[in-house]
């Protein structure tokens, strides 16, 4: 017959007792018998459940066991330190208040559901703390259900994988009131106070579909800052209306201004139209670039796909020039062979100039950082990952929750950003040089 779950547990621990009276009592008085480390405990409820065919982990497993002995131990010194006295003794004889017996419940655990005795008090003024009333989850399944979505697990993969791995039954309706949880944080992040400068700001958007009556694309607009220790800074998630529009970025670097920016130096962005002007309202002095990249792409889109090899090939002498009149002069080569067959792809760069040239003024140090978005697209990439698992959100806010936890999710070792700050100290350098007695470190 099948040990009872928790059984191994508690006779290891009973016959360890035994053991440690039994020596107290036949050592002499002047001696005292230490009890067993940690490590003999574990030794010992090996050997017991491979003797008596117990496994490690699963139901009825030594961990279940051990888990519904500490949590049940638990419970009942807090018990008892509410209660004010241990059980059986007589001073607790009349004083009011005495122990009810207890209440099986199931909870949820990192190693799967366990059933516990939980204590209960006579006048049911008792409030445990390590699980508390109705709690059905202890937090370390909040913590990896967060996680498990933070890395692109739909609701309903969440729920699979608790069922397949741990044999846990949680709803869909439960996870998503578990990720709710974060919804507080991810406000206090968004409206937190920001650095006084940042040296390069990094602005995009992604579309969504979101269900708003019927499902339609809209606009995720995001922020990354650069700060002066060369640190990435996701300023911020902003779910805007229809296509992507200057107008709304207006507001978005506003709000950007009013947490604190007092100062940004480069601003780089794609090539929509009147997005320079609302850069300049909100920072008189910052310098707005194209990203190079959008502007080789917007190229591709008005030309053969045959063609894509030649065109890539005769911009580079453009956007690797080593000034601004030799850039003009290799647009003027590149447009005596293509403007023909393909006039709008020269008229782009022509209305693209004055936000395409400022970065040729700037030593390679600057020019390999700010020549495009890349910083922001990888960003960008992993947000595309989590939403397309998805299909579609119900509203933006369940939207903006599942891409901040995307953001909480990444990087969990710190590699990355030790990478980023690695990359970003020679252009910093540059930059201090370049806008001199405007990159002021934070104040201590």
């Amino acid at each position: 017959m099948g040990r009872r779950k928790g059984q191994v547990v508690t006779d290891v621990l009973d016959e360890m007792r035994a053991s440690t009276s039994d020596a107290d009592s036949s050592a002499p008085a002047s001696t005292s018998t230490a009890s067993p480390s940690l490590d003999e405990l574990a030794v010992q409820l090996m050997e017991r459940a491979r003797a008596d065919g117990v496994q490690l982990v699963g139901p009825g497993g030594l961990l279940a066991g051990l888990t519904k002995t500490v949590l049940e131990a638990a419970l009942e010194g807090e018990l008892t330190e509410h209660l004010g006295y241990e059980p059986h003794d007589p001073a607790g004889d009349n004083c009011g208040n005495s122990r009810n017996g207890t209440r099986q419940k199931t909870v949820i655990t990192d190693i799967g559901p366990i059933t516990i005795d939980a204590p209960r008090d006579r006048n049911g003024s008792f409030e445990p703390v390590i699980v508390k009333k109705r709690q059905r989850r202890l937090t370390g399944v909040d913590q990896l259900v967060c996680s498990l979505a933070a890395n692109g697990l739909t609701h309903g993969e969440i729920s699979a994988h608790l069922a397949a791995v741990y044999g846990a039954q949680v709803s869909k309706e439960t996870i998503s009131r578990i990720t709710d949880r974060v919804i507080e944080q991810m406000s206090e992040w968004q409206s937190r106070p920001l650095d006084r400068v940042y040296p390069v700001l990094f602005i995009d958007a992604i579309f969504v579909k979101i269900r708003d009556g019927q499902v339609a694309n809209r606009p995720i607009y995001t922020a990354v800052g650069v700060t002066v220790d060369g640190e990435r800074d996701v300023l911020g998630l902003w779910a805007g209306t229809g296509g992507e529009g200057a107008k709304y970025w207006l507001q978005v670097l506003t709000e950007i201004k009013n947490r604190g920016v007092a100062d940004v130096c480069i601003v780089v962005c794609d090539g929509l139209s009147a997005l320079p002007d609302a850069i300049s309202a909100t920072w008189p002095l910052a310098i707005t670039q194209t990203c190079v990249i959008h502007l080789l792409r917007n190229s591709f889109r008005y030309a053969s796909k045959r063609d894509w090899p030649a065109i890539a090939k005769g911009l580079k002498p453009i956007y690797t020039a080593p000034t601004e009149a030799a850039a003009l002069e290799r647009l003027a080569d590149f447009a005596s062979v293509w403007e023909t067959k393909y006039p709008a792809i020269i008229r782009l760069w022509e209305n693209a100039w004055a936000e395409f040239v400022p970065f040729l003024s700037f030593d390679a140090e600057i020019r390999t950082v700010i020549y495009s978005t890349n910083a922001i697209e990888s960003l960008n990439a992993r947000f595309r990952r989590a939403t397309k698992a998805r299909g579609h959100f119900p509203n933006e806010q369940a939207a903006l929750k599942c891409l901040y936890l995307t953001l909480c999710g990444m990087d969990p070792t710190g590699a990355g950003r030790r990478r980023w700050i690695t990359r970003w100290k020679a252009p910093l350098n540059a930059f201090t040089i370049a806008f001199e007695g405007r990159i002021l470190p934070p104040p201590k």
